[in-house]
């Protein structure tokens, strides 16, 4: 070592010397140290910079040119700031590309039939509950093709409350659905005017018309006429419109309350399918098998959908094929009507059409 050497060189020297070989070796000792340290700093480095954030070619020869200590550094071009990545269709389009892309959509969504479209509203109702919804939400292109028209494929009458968000229950986005929500989902001058313009002028291959489990408007309706008559003149009307559907009688018989709760929301749900089956104009389109018009029941516990009540389809005819399936059972006098459609419980025949 360097002190082992000073002390040999002790007794062989002048004191001068000595002073001046020592400073020599402490000198050099120094310079052995400063290479060291220099090399293990390089080292750590080295060990550091996979881990770092990735850096540009330039940056990079430039830190290796400084490492090996040569004085030709590259000159570095100023930074440019890259323009970040959005999905396909959310720039660069004008609203005539938007308009033929929203064409398009429309053309394929007309070409659907109304058992398409039931179909659909029950796939994204299993989605739903089953905590597998997409929540489709259009790109920026797509809602500026919205602008300028809709073409919804569905028309939901529903209840206002906030537990029974339409398009969230059958997974649908924008544009999907046309919704009206009212108190106890029921038909007055205002929601009947909706309907109608939504079947005749959207062209909407399905009518639904959807109660939910645990309906206050409903429940509300069953009071004492007595109690209803307290509430502001607009909410008494609505309640007893309400009531004069319902079978108060019947319903007092049915002793378990999730039951009772059910049925009294399922008959509001069927009184309002058979208004919507005196309306000329809606029949009309359910005959020629453009429409179809269906109750349904959202069960809050759940998430599930049930649908019943369907109206499609041609009128049965008096003879032929549709009189055989409409035979009478001689055991229950009940009268045989079609099938309904897939997934439903139940058909209703209007009167005009028996």
């Amino acid at each position: 070592s360097a002190s082992l050497l000073a002390q040999g060189l002790h007794g062989l020297a002048s004191p001068r010397l000595q002073m001046a070989l020592a400073a020599g070796v402490a000198v050099g000792a120094a310079a052995l140290s400063g290479i060291a340290l220099g090399t293990s700093c390089n080292a750590q480095l080295s060990r550091l910079e996979p881990i770092q954030l990735p850096r540009d070619d330039e940056e990079v020869e430039e830190i290796h040119a400084r490492a090996r200590g040569s004085g030709q550094v590259p000159k570095r071009q100023p930074a440019v700031m890259e323009e970040p990545e959005f999905p396909i269709g959310w720039q660069g389009f004008s609203m005539e590309e938007a308009r033929a892309h929203t064409d398009e959509r429309q053309s394929l969504a007309m070409k659907k039939t109304p058992l398409d479209v039931l179909a659909e509203l029950q796939r994204g109702n299993a989605r739903f509950w089953t905590g597998r919804a997409t929540r489709p939400e259009l790109s920026a292109f797509e809602r500026r093709g919205l602008i300028s028209k809709q073409f919804p494929s569905v028309a939901v009458l529903g209840c206002s409350d906030s537990r029974v968000p339409i398009e969230i229950v059958f997974d649908q986005g924008l544009g999907d659905i046309f919704v009206i929500r009212v108190a106890g989902n029921c038909l007055d001058t205002s929601t009947m005017a909706s309907l109608q313009y939504a079947v005749h002028h959207l062209k909407v291959k399905v009518a639904v018309v959807m109660g939910h489990e645990a309906c206050g408007a409903v429940k509300a309706a069953q009071l004492p006429s007595e109690k209803l008559e307290q509430e502001p003149s607009e909410l008494e009307q609505a309640l007893k419109g309400i009531k004069a559907g319902l079978n108060i009688q019947a319903l007092q018989h049915i002793q378990d309350t999730r039951a009772h709760d059910r049925e009294a929301v399922t008959t509001n749900v069927k009184r309002q399918v058979e208004r919507l089956t005196r309306d000329k104009g809606i029949m009309g389109k359910v005959r020629q098998q453009e429409l179809m018009v269906v109750g349904a029941f959202y069960e809050i516990s759940s998430g599930i959908v049930d649908f019943f009540h369907e109206v499609s389809g041609p009128a049965p005819s008096p003879t032929g094929e549709a009189s055989a399936a409409r035979k009478k059972d001689n055991s229950s006098g009940r009268s045989f009507n079609r099938m309904p459609s897939h997934g439903v419980k139940s058909r209703f025949e209007p009167e005009e059409a028996k």
